[in-house]
């Protein structure tokens, strides 16, 4: 029987991006090996080298070549030399408004002497986002005026529709103003909204919390109330659908940060609310994420490119390794994905104060947590 081999594509982008994607790969090789695939690796050196030297940021051609890879496994994002949103917007978002990747994915979980800010009471911390990652206020539709009059086209395409025409305001000449409009689409809600419901029976768990904020902004959210409502009550009605507002929910998080399973939620309470999960949880050092579409996905760690210790072999991998479990999980394996998680675990379990990361307050650099956890998985049973 020959072994499946998967196409997927590398970006190792900026700062630690480099350092950290180099042990995930090490890692997802080593779990190849184990439960019989292959990975097969492409480079591709987008970010703000390349940038900076050859003025491209995503060629149209790497575009229609991503498109038959089988995943995308990025790095990190962002270079003090170039002004912020550039690259972001111009790699990241792309990519994401490409490919409609619709599924922001971003575990929380609680690992062993990972020091946390709050107390769990001795409860298990295993909470997952779920985030529309295509609509709400992160669409890019607005303008700026500075006074009197402002005008925009309303223009985006999606997979699963398309929006056109044009917004004006208008106010007295002498008052500046700024629109930035949220959207959110049946379609759009619906099929996150899926997604979730599928999370949630593949946990285990029976009930799903929807984020909004629908008392202040009755129209977007009070739709998504809606819409999601009637999906979860015609498609998955094993769930309970239970809702939260946005700033109630960040209260209850601090205060019972196990009281929670799948968080399904719009793009920007989802954004919010997962880097929030990502410091109760241990950091961003911790912290894996997923952009997920009908296509092409694209794995990446949340956290940023943190030029002041790039090169200095002193970052934590776990998030790139952690990311890369969800990568095989997408692939099709979730034995290897559960696998890689679980030596991450015994790893962590195993360590004595001096071989945890820099981060959590040990002294082993990023090859050598890589190569900890890469044995950890050779030598455990799944």
């Amino acid at each position: 029987m020959s072994r499946k081999t998967y196409r997927v594509g590398v970006i190792p982008g900026d700062g630690i991006g480099v350092e950290v994607t180099a042990e995930a790969k090490k890692a997802a090789e080593a779990a190849g090996r184990k439960w019989g695939f292959s990975l097969e690796w492409t480079d591709y050196p987008f970010g703000a080298e390349h940038y900076l030297s050859t003025g491209e940021i995503l060629p149209d051609s790497f575009l229609a070549e991503a498109g038959q890879l089988d995943a995308l496994l990025l790095g990190a994002i962002g270079d003090p030399r170039v002004k912020p949103g550039i690259l972001e917007r111009g790699i990241l978002l792309t990519l994401r408004f490409t490919f409609d990747q619709y599924v922001n994915l971003r575990p929380a979980k609680a690992f062993p002497k990972v020091p946390l800010p709050v107390q769990t009471g001795g409860k298990r911390f295993d909470t997952v986002v779920v985030r529309e990652n295509t609509e709400d206020f992160y669409m890019g539709i607005g303008g700026v005026s500075k006074g009197g009059r402002v005008d925009f086209p309303l223009s985006c395409l999606r997979g699963a529709y398309a929006l056109g025409g044009s917004v004006s305001a208008v106010t007295d000449p002498s008052v500046p103003l700024a629109v930035q409009l949220g959207i959110a689409t049946k379609p759009g809600i619906e099929r996150i909204s899926r997604y979730a419901g599928d999370t949630a029976r593949k946990r285990g768990e029976n009930r799903v919390t929807l984020v909004t904020k629908s008392n202040a902004l009755p129209q977007i959210y009070g739709f998504w109330e809606e819409v999601a409502g009637e999906l979860f009550a015609a498609e998955f009605p094993d769930l309970a659908l239970e809702k939260a507002n946005v700033d109630a929910l960040c209260y209850h998080l601090v205060r019972k940060p196990c009281a929670y399973g799948v968080l399904l939620c719009p793009n920007m309470f989802g954004d919010i609310v997962s880097d929030l999960l990502a410091g109760l949880s241990g950091g961003l050092g911790m912290a894996a994420g997923a952009d997920i579409g009908a296509g092409l996905s694209m794995f990446e760690p949340v956290h940023g490119s943190a030029p002041d210790i790039a090169g200095q072999g002193r970052a934590n991998p776990l998030a790139a390794i952690l990311t890369a479990s969800l990568m095989l999980d997408h692939l099709g394996q979730p034995a290897a994905a559960e696998g890689l998680e679980r030596a991450v675990e015994r790893y962590l379990a195993g360590a004595d104060g001096k071989d945890l990361p820099f981060e959590l307050g040990g002294q082993a650099g990023t090859e050598s947590v890589g190569l900890a956890v890469t044995r950890a998985l050779e030598s455990g049973e799944g």
